[in-house]
């Protein structure tokens, strides 16, 4: 009679008073980062950045670069849209310089101007570049209406999970990284926010949630373990980027590139460890409802089957995402006539090949991990078993699945028997 009552009392929980509450937690953690006041001397001087339309290309064609060589150039009127200047049509060239990705612009294209402050210039503006924002909002657009359409209303907590984790992201670790905070400290409790909160509000308040959170923190404690070796071991500086440089330059404080190299690896591996973690649990929870006769050990075993093929898959997609994000320099890889043992050494490749690895063993660390978690879990709590034998039809089994008439039990003694005609 008591059969399933753990599960059953986990569901009744107050739900929305736990993830208000976590959220509230969450907000108030963002809300309370300290934010370093910086030197007004050492403050940049602030550029006057303006959108603008191309109204009309006076000319264009190629002329004499610098170096000798034919450049692209183009003289545009474009207008302003926004900034005291509105509607002021003014004058820009494109390509007075060498570039390796000249732009082509035509009558509405839309671009940013910075107020040039070279009081020889031809020109009172110089264009930065195209304005991307409204394509990026549309294909965002695009995201949410394809989450919602496949997902339905379940995609609405995970939605709202991501805009969590990009309220963490951008108002809890970036402002104390930019003030200077221990990037790996920062990294953890901004996980530590994250998690909890993404995970319950996309797959519920349950003990498979629960397990998976845990499984996630001792994978993303190992990842980080093996981080700080191999970053090391490899004397990895972090500056192989142009950004990295160009980041130290920009601020008053002084950051640690090879700690912030060191919480990048981390933030790259926390979103896959949510899908392995999940599916972990959520495998070993739905063999102890269809068996509950098996043990710690056997369910383990059961469930590993199901990860070792999950995490072929996700490892795979790991590195070809990597790949994907790095072919450039696996062409320069394939092209260079170096040694390949000295282009491997290379910091901006080997900083690559450090990243994907220590990201793929976490990965398959969270498996048997959260698995045997899990396993522990289950069998120590009651679950609902499937109905079984005595179904009556259209009784729904565990798994949500309409119980089928062989599945019924033979008639009681005595009981007439109606499944035959006559």
């Amino acid at each position: 009679m008591n059969r399933g009552r753990g599960w059953r009392n986990v569901d009744k929980m107050p739900r929305r008073f736990v993830m208000a509450l976590w959220c509230a937690v969450v907000l108030l953690a963002v809300a309370l980062v300290p934010v370093s006041a910086q030197d007004p001397d050492d403050a940049p001087v602030p550029e006057t950045i303006l959108e603008a339309e191309v109204g009309f290309v006076r000319q264009e064609g190629e002329v004499e670069g610098y170096d000798g060589q034919p450049q692209f150039y183009q003289q545009l009127d474009v207008i302003i849209s926004e900034g005291p200047r509105q509607g002021e049509v003014v004058v820009v060239e494109n390509g007075p310089l060498p570039e390796v990705n000249a732009q082509h612009y035509r009558p509405g294209d839309r671009l940013f101007l910075r107020e040039n402050l070279d009081p020889t210039a031809s020109t009172a503006y110089v264009i930065e570049g195209r304005s991307r924002w409204r394509s990026l909002a549309l294909i965002t657009l695009v995201f949410v209406g394809a989450v919602v359409l496949v997902a339905r209303w379940r995609s609405l907590p995970s939605l709202l999970g991501l805009v969590l984790s990009f309220v963490v992201l951008l108002y809890y670790i970036l402002p104390r990284l930019a003030a200077g905070a221990n990037p790996l400290l920062t990294i953890l409790l901004g996980a530590l926010l994250i998690v909890p909160a993404s995970f319950y509000l996309a797959h519920g308040l349950s003990i498979k949630t629960s397990v998976a959170i845990v499984g996630t923190a001792i994978s993303l404690a190992l990842t980080l373990v093996l981080a700080q070796v191999f970053v090391r071991g490899a004397g990895l500086t972090g500056y192989a980027s142009e950004e990295a440089a160009f980041l130290q330059t920009q601020t008053s404080q002084v950051l640690n590139i090879r700690d912030l190299l060191i919480a990048g690896i981390i933030v790259g591996v926390l979103g896959v460890l949510d899908d392995v973690t999940i599916a972990q649990a959520s495998t070993v929870q739905e063999l102890r409802r269809a068996n509950a006769q098996l043990g710690t050990w056997e369910l383990f075993r059961r469930a590993m089957r199901v990860g070792r093929d999950h995490i072929a898959s996700v490892v795979n997609t790991l590195v070809l995402v990597y790949a994907g994000a790095s072919l450039p320099l696996l062409l320069l890889l394939r092209t260079s006539p170096l040694p390949l043992a000295y282009m491997l050494s290379q910091e901006i490749i080997a900083e690559e090949v450090v990243r994907t690895m220590v990201a793929s063993i976490g990965l398959l660390a969270a498996v048997p991990i959260t698995t045997w978690l899990a396993a522990i879990a289950v069998v120590r709590l009651p679950v609902r078993q499937p109905s079984g034998a005595g179904s009556i039809r259209g009784e729904r089994n565990t798994l949500g699945t309409e119980m089928s008439g062989a599945e019924e039990g033979p008639a009681a003694p005595g009981t007439p028997d109606t499944s035959k005609k006559g």
